[in-house]
């Protein structure tokens, strides 16, 4: 079994508005990839999630 190999990132976008960022572990560092990822680390909620940036992490 192989594992994919992952990079971290770092995630800037707005929650409802509100600059934020985080930091997370992902294997193309797309922006549908940063937005499952965010969609994980926040939950079903009704936050708005937009402005995603994907970078890699120094």
């Amino acid at each position: 079994m192989t594992v994919a190999q992952t990079t971290k990132y770092v995630i800037k976008y707005k929650l409802n508005g509100e600059r934020r960022f985080e930091f997370a572990q992902l294997e193309q560092g797309t922006e549908a990839e940063a937005k499952a990822a965010l969609e994980a680390i926040h939950g079903q909620s009704e936050d708005v999630i937009s402005d995603i940036s994907v970078s890699k992490a120094l």
